[in-house]
């Protein structure tokens, strides 16, 4: 079984994403912020690519964690990942 976990330390995140050829992104809302996403350069709509700076500063204002699995069931690299609200 596989495991997920939870961090809101920006270099885990930042290294977990980049082993995975994932970069930050947000979609646009329209205002200030959006929705965090980490692109594997799959096409989505209305995704746009930022700076990690602008992805942390989004992440830590809004109080986020991360979570995120190493590997799938079969043992495979792991690309799942969602941002839920910190406790």
């Amino acid at each position: 079984m596989t495991q997920s976990k939870t961090t809101r330390d920006h270099d885990t995140i930042r290294e977990w994403a980049e082993a995975r050829q994932g970069h930050p992104a947000k979609v646009d809302t329209g205002g200030e912020g959006g929705i965090l996403r980490i692109d594997f350069n799959e096409p989505e709509k209305n995704l746009t690519e930022i700076s990690w700076e602008e992805f942390f500063q989004i992440f830590d204002d809004n109080n986020l964690e991360f979570l995120y699995q190493e590997e799938t069931a079969d043992g495979e690299t792991s690309r799942f990942n969602k941002f839920v609200s910190g406790k």
